[in-house]
């Protein structure tokens, strides 16, 4: 019996996705829970499982190809349903394609169809690379990403001779779909609305000292390190409770104002930038928040964020500084107010009851939309954030 191979269920957010990639080719058997392909979404890539244990046996919608929710992407049909000479031509070319990858150090790592053609065409060892797949199974973007962290230069370029008579190589790839909706987001947040930045410096003298007095049992404790993240995240809680129309957003001729406090918290990633939500960041103690981040972070990075952990925010926290920026204007993360960039923190001196002393300081920038923030309001809540993180006490008094 064929059955229908159909894309994922879409959030109402998600209109459509791209056809990433196949892992798996017409006639090649499956199991169950196996994945048989990816969809690329504005926000995340979504895997197609397979029902139960088949065979492929046709390609609907190829790589590249526009997809909605829940459509017919392909067929397969289950076991009972495959004949025995199938089964046992696909057993040979199995055992070849196995042969094919083996090297000095034999891979326990599951492989996909595109993935393997990578591997041989460029001589990989499947050992060398990271998986993000279910299962820890390596897809053809760990392929990619493996490729581009080491700088290696595909066959087609090892062919090009690079003397100066010779003609310079380029590349076109198509750009992807999550780096052309940020693209297209930027675009539009510059363009409608009336975006301005403000800056100050924290002394971040009293936090270190916190970090290195406590961390080591902080650590012990929970289980997870003290960071300056969580601190940031704190105070904008307590600052936003003070200024809520920084919580707030525009809605066409309306201002939305929000009665919680949820903290997006922008992190970079191989595919390009994603922002994970703190859901309820004011009802959260330190170590959930340390925690929250932790988890998103390395989720993040693996491709595994799921569209219910990117969806709402009220407010963004960008952490430029991890990279060593020290100065930068964030922009808007739309229909928010407001976001605060955090930047590197450097040893400067600065005059402290009227003395010249060194201080590890970091400058802070916050962009807001000045349609419904004025100057005062900005300032004051950028001077609050200040306030609570040089004398952190504040934020166990909540003040």
């Amino acid at each position: 019996m064929s059955i229908e191979i159909k894309s994922p269920t879409f959030p109402e957010s998600v209109a459509d996705g791209t056809v990433a990639n196949w892992l798996k080719k017409e006639g090649e058997p499956v199991n169950q829970d196996d994945v048989i392909a990816e969809i690329e979404t504005d926000k995340v890539v979504l895997e197609v499982l397979a029902q139960s244990d088949g065979v492929i046996t046709k390609i609907i919608k190829s790589e590249g190809e526009i997809v909605s929710s829940s459509e017919v992407i392909g067929e397969f049909s289950e076991s009972s349903d495959i004949p025995s000479t199938a089964s046992n031509s696909k057993e040979v070319e199995t055992a070849d394609e196995v042969k094919e990858l083996k090297t000095d150090k034999p891979a326990a790592k599951k492989i996909g169809p595109a993935a393997k053609k990578i591997i041989l065409e460029e001589n990989i060892d499947p050992n060398d690379v990271k998986p993000s797949g279910k299962g820890e199974r390596i897809t053809k973007a760990d392929l990619i990403n493996h490729l581009d962290s080491n700088n290696a230069v595909s066959k087609s370029t090892h062919s090009i001779d690079l003397s100066s008579n010779s003609e310079r190589p380029e590349k076109r790839v198509p750009m992807s779909r999550l780096r052309s909706t940020i693209a297209k987001r930027l675009v539009s947040v510059k363009q409608e609305t009336a975006m301005l930045t403000t800056f100050n410096e924290v002394d971040m003298l009293p936090i270190k000292e916190l970090r290195s007095k406590y961390g080591a049992e902080f650590e012990k404790e929970h289980e997870v390190k003290l960071g300056f993240m969580g601190f940031f995240v704190i105070a904008v809680v307590q600052a936003l409770k003070k200024f809520p129309v920084v919580n707030a957003s525009i809605d066409g001729d309306e201002v939305v104002y929000h009665g919680f406090q949820d903290i997006g918290v922008a992190v970079s990633t191989e595919r390009g930038l994603v922002v994970p939500i703190i859901k309820d960041a004011d009802t959260k103690s330190l170590p959930e928040i340390e925690k929250s981040i932790l988890s998103y972070s390395e989720k993040a990075r693996t491709g595994k964020l799921s569209i219910e952990e990117m969806q709402g925010g009220t407010f963004t926290i960008s952490n430029g500084g991890i990279f060593g920026s020290l100065l930068s204007t964030p922009i808007l993360n739309a229909p928010q107010t407001a976001i605060l960039g955090m930047h590197a923190i450097q040893d400067r001196p600065v005059a402290i009851d009227g003395q010249v002393s060194i201080r590890p300081m970091m400058y802070l920038a916050m962009s807001y939309d000045h349609r419904l923030l004025d100057g005062k309001e900005a300032v004051t809540f950028l001077v609050s954030i200040k306030e609570q993180l040089e004398s952190p006490e504040r934020l166990l008094l909540n003040l």
